[in-house]
């Protein structure tokens, strides 16, 4: 117990918690926060309207996940730049001009090269300008910070959203199917499926439909908060052992003191 609490404090580092909880973060470190700690659909619940009705198979959800990676890093970069020339009375009205600019490149782009693509996520490609995910990164971030961390942020952050949308595509797809079909909606030069499970073994077709991504989504969000709430509790746990340890140096050097001047007056 006693060595537990003591590789338990020397892992505890209080200059990088101060600087976690002042928001400073390295560019690695704001890159990648977006992927699992403030995941936007695991961790923040942003974005649930997509998560929903575009995961019924893996395709779909890379789709919609690259073209929220392309609009939130162009719209964070821009609204960057013009951060200081827009009012604040405005500037709401101006980010969702700059982000329906680039979904309206994106809607083409998509119609152009990926029609079954543009066919299969319909309503929900122009219904991004309105994601929340979005705009609240260039409300909250970009509309404060340089270009560079800007595009980080917003590249992070949409590279964790569609990472979320994949794993509860495959997870879908494979309870509803069986198996994950590549070049059905991506204009792939081959078309196939791959991991053919047994129809007895899953085929469970609720998962098809939106109920099964309310019941994947669930599953999803209680294995990450058992993740997060564990892993609080070993910071917490380190903490505390960080303080009993320094606690314990200070009476030492306090009882080394009091003998030495004990000594002296001998």
């Amino acid at each position: 117990m006693a060595e537990a609490k003591a590789k338990a404090a020397k892992s505890f580092d209080p200059k990088k918690a101060a600087a976690k909880k002042k928001g400073e973060l390295t560019k690695m470190a704001n890159f990648t926060k977006g992927w699992i700690k403030d995941n936007p659909i695991f961790a923040q619940l942003l974005g649930m309207c997509p998560a929903l009705a575009v995961t019924s198979t893996l395709e779909t959800a890379i789709g919609m996940g690259l073209l929220v990676v392309f609009v939130l890093s162009a719209s964070n970069v821009v609204v960057s730049l013009i951060k200081n020339i827009v009012p604040p009375e405005v500037k709401i009205p101006v980010f969702i001009v700059v982000i329906a600019t680039f979904v309206t490149i994106v809607r083409m782009l998509t119609q152009a090269y990926a029609p079954a693509l543009f066919d299969s996520l319909g309503i929900f490609i122009p219904l991004i300008v309105v994601n929340c995910l979005i705009l609240g990164r260039a409300e909250s971030f970009a509309s404060k910070n340089n270009v560079l961390d800007s595009l980080i942020d917003g590249a992070g952050m949409a590279i964790g959203f569609m990472g979320a949308l994949m794993l509860i595509g495959v997870s879908r797809e494979l309870l509803a199917t069986g198996s994950i079909a590549y070049g059905v909606y991506l204009p792939l030069p081959f078309e196939g499926s791959l991991l053919n499970m047994p129809f007895y073994i899953v085929n469970m077709d609720v998962f098809a439909g939106p109920a099964g991504g309310f019941i994947m989504i669930g599953i999803l969000l209680a294995i990450f908060n058992a993740i997060r709430i564990k892993k609080e509790k070993k910071r917490e746990a380190e903490r505390q052992a960080w303080i009993e340890q320094k606690k314990k140096e200070a009476l030492e050097r306090k009882r080394k003191k009091a003998l030495e001047s004990a000594g002296d007056a001998a």
